[in-house]
C-alpha cells in the first residue's frame, strides 16, 4: 500500500477516527456489542446508533501512522514518506473504565452503554466435591504480537471498520498504521474493512481473567459476552503459545 497522499502533519498522524460496526441488532445483541465495546486501551467509543439492522459507532483508534517519526519531547515530527516536519499533539488518551467497584460494571444492555450492577455468582452452602472445569488457557504462554504475555484473546480483536471502495484516502490512512497495534487489514466488501487491533478488554482483572465470568444480568442472561465462552476450534492458528494453536504452524 502506497503511502496516504497527505498534505500536512495532523491529527490523522496519531488517531484514525473510523466508524466500526458494533453488533447485529438481534436477540443478543447486548453481548457482542459489551464484548467489542469493553476493548478500551486503545480504542474510544463514541455513542452508538442503528444503521441497516446493525449497531454502529464513531470511534478512534489511538494507533499512529506507521510513518510518523517523533522527537523526544514526543511532539516534534517528521513524516517519513513525505518529508513534512512540525509539531503535533500527543495522543490524550486513558482506557475508559469498564470495571467500576462494588459490582457494578458499565455493559452495553438494550442498544445503550450503561452501568449495571452484576453480583458475583452465589457460593452454594453444601457444594458437590466436584472437580473444576479444566481451563486449557490456564498457565499457557500465549501472547500478542507486541510481545505481551497472557490473556491474547482478551487484547487482540478484530474490527469492521466502515470504508467504502471510494474513501480512498481514508483506506490509504487504515492500511499504513503501525503495525502490531493495528494490522492485517482485509477487504471484506465495497464498504467494510476488518483489521486487527491490539487494545484490552476493561473487563480483565489485574491478576488475569474476566471480572464478568460467572455474573448475570437481571433476566438471567449470563454478562459475559457468548463469544467468550466457547473455545475456539483447534488448529486455527491463533496466537503464539496458545493452547489451541496447531504445531504445523510456525510461531
Amino acid at each position: 500500500m502506497a503511502p496516504p497522499p497527505c498534505r500536512r502533519l495532523g491529527r490523522h498522524c496519531r488517531t484514525l477516527d473510523v466508524t466500526i460496526r458494533v453488533a447485529a441488532i438481534e436477540g443478543d445483541e447486548d453481548h457482542d456489542a459489551t464484548w467489542l465495546l469493553g476493548h478500551t486501551e486503545r480504542i474510544e467509543f463514541g455513542p452508538m446508533f442503528e444503521r441497516d439492522g446493525e449497531l454502529w459507532c464513531d470511534a478512534s483508534i489511538h494507533v499512529p501512522c506507521r510513518f510518523l517519526a517523533t522527537g523526544a519531547d514526543d511532539r516534534a515530527a517528521r513524516c517519513t514518506a513525505h518529508g513534512f516536519a512540525g509539531r503535533v499533539a500527543p495522543v490524550s488518551h486513558t482506557a475508559a473504565a469498564r470495571r467500576l467497584g462494588r459490582d457494578r460494571f458499565a455493559i452495553v444492555d438494550r442498544k445503550r452503554l450503561t452501568t449495571r450492577k452484576l453480583d458475583p455468582p452465589a457460593t452454594p452452602r453444601r457444594a458437590l466435591p466436584l472437580a473444576p472445569t479444566l481451563n486449557p488457557c490456564a498457565g499457557t504462554p500465549c501472547r500478542t504480537s507486541d510481545n505481551k504475555r497472557g490473556d491474547a484473546c482478551c487484547r487482540d480483536i478484530q474490527v469492521d471498520i466502515c470504508c467504502t471502495e471510494q474513501q480512498t484516502m481514508l483506506e490509504a490512512l487504515i492500511c499504513n498504521r503501525k503495525s502490531p497495534y493495528l494490522c492485517k487489514p482485509v477487504r471484506e466488501n465495497s464498504e467494510l474493512i476488518v483489521v486487527e487491533v491490539i487494545s484490552a478488554c476493561g473487563f480483565l482483572k489485574d491478576d488475569g481473567g474476566c471480572d464478568l465470568h460467572g455474573r448475570s444480568r437481571r433476566d438471567g442472561r449470563p454478562a459475559k459476552p457468548v463469544m467468550c465462552s466457547h473455545w475456539p476450534d483447534k488448529r486455527t492458528g491463533l496466537h503464539p503459545g496458545c493452547a489451541f494453536r496447531s504445531r504445523k504452524i510456525p510461531l
